[in-house]
């Protein structure tokens, strides 16, 4: 009896040592999903990764991908533990992505793991690019190195959700952002809309406006308010514009053109003359509907290297975007208002579905607070059904 109460005391510690590492390895990743958070806005196409150097329990070096074209995230640690005066002979790196293992415009970080004789290292993600895709885990562990993998794997594939889709089908990710009254409208019927959310939901569209490569409106949204789509943030990144305006009514001294920054999507009925004058900037799709097919515009915007888009549209284009199956995510602010009115707009116009077990059901929703606001969003599923 005595020596089975013994073993289910060393059991009870064995189990109570595991669980305190498991533990121990997703603090030290959490950090890492916090230094890859930095890069955010900054690394497209690039995936935003964060690297961790862990050392008789300490952390001795930490580093982000900043920027597209720099240093990867594991070799800013590598470099921080330098300037730190640490050696990294023999501890353990934490990494939210798989390490690259080819050399594009900078080496490969799985090499330089080797190289700088890292014991462990612990991945959160595997890389699903075809130019890495499992290469990099198989150079470490052939060279020796252990290699844990799916810490926080949710998390890490939450915050690259934009690099998994592009990488793997070269089209861009989509967040639909609306912000509405209580009763669901989107402007007065007179079509005023200043304004319908907080000031702290505005300030977090600018950063939405910061991070994504893309900003796409209608022109029915430029004919009316004449907007600059611009990132109003002190030092932000203004994105590309790119305007939905299948026959090239825009007005030329419109003020999305007051720069090359932009894109207009027009089909082969637009109007001639003016398409030579704007030339290049003017992307030409297929015609749905006489209208600009928002499907074919994705593939072709894709190959521009366009990996994200906020679609900040009126209703009739929300609605088309939808019908089309080009949403990934949706943002929706919801204000505190109450403005009525059977002519006023909704988020989502056109004829809409004609019974509830129709509608497009969102998953992995998440609610929040925004100033006086509430933050709904999520991403697309399928229909929901009954």
């Amino acid at each position: 009896m005595a020596r089975a109460k013994q073993r289910n005391v060393r059991k009870r510690i064995c189990f109570s040592k595991k669980r305190e590492a498991n533990m121990t390895n997703e603090t030290y990743m959490k950090h890492a999903l916090m230094l890859a958070e930095k890069g955010r806005g900054r690394t497209s196409p690039n995936p935003v990764v964060g690297a961790v150097i862990v050392k008789d329990g300490q952390i001795i070096g930490e580093g982000w991908h900043q920027k597209c074209g720099e240093n990867h995230a594991e070799i800013n640690a590598f470099q921080n533990a330098q300037d730190r005066g640490e050696s990294v002979e023999g501890a353990e790196m934490y990494v939210t992505l798989e390490p690259c293992s080819h050399y594009g415009r900078t080496p490969p970080c799985a090499k330089a793991i080797i190289e700088k004789k890292i014991k462990k290292t612990y991945i959160g993600l595997l890389d699903p690019n075809p130019l890495v895709a499992g290469r990099g885990v198989n150079m470490l562990k052939e060279a020796g190195i252990q290699v844990e993998t799916g810490i926080l794997e949710s998390e890490c594939r939450g915050i690259n959700e934009i690099f998994l889709k592009y990488i793997t089908k070269k089209r861009p990710f989509v967040v639909m952002k609306t912000a509405m009254t209580l009763d669901g409208k989107i402007a007065a019927h007179t079509g005023d809309s200043k304004w319908v959310s907080s000031e702290a939901s505005r300030q977090m569209v600018q950063r939405m406006r910061n991070s994504l490569t893309g900003i796409m409106a209608g022109i029915g949204t430029v004919l009316a308010d004449d907007p600059q789509l611009t990132c109003r943030l002190a030092g932000g990144r203004d994105p590309i514009r790119i305007i939905i305006d299948s026959h090239l009514t825009i007005p030329l001294d419109a003020k999305v053109l007051k720069d090359e920054n932009y894109v207009i999507a027009a089909t082969e009925n637009c109007d001639l003359q003016k398409r030579r004058k704007l030339g290049e900037r003017v992307l030409i799709t297929r015609t749905k509907d006489d209208r600009v097919d928002l499907d074919h515009l994705m593939e072709l915007l894709g190959e521009r290297g366009i990996d994200s888009i906020l679609l900040e549209g009126g209703g009739g284009l929300n609605e088309g975007a939808l019908q089309a199956g080009i949403v990934d995510r949706v943002v929706t602010f919801i204000s505190p208002k109450l403005i009525g009115g059977k002519d006023a707009k909704t988020p989502v116009e056109g004829r809409g579905f004609a019974a509830m077990s129709q509608a497009i059901q969102l998953k992995d929703v998440e609610i929040a607070r925004s100033g006086e606001d509430l933050l709904v969003q999520g991403t697309l599923g399928q229909q929901a059904e009954e």
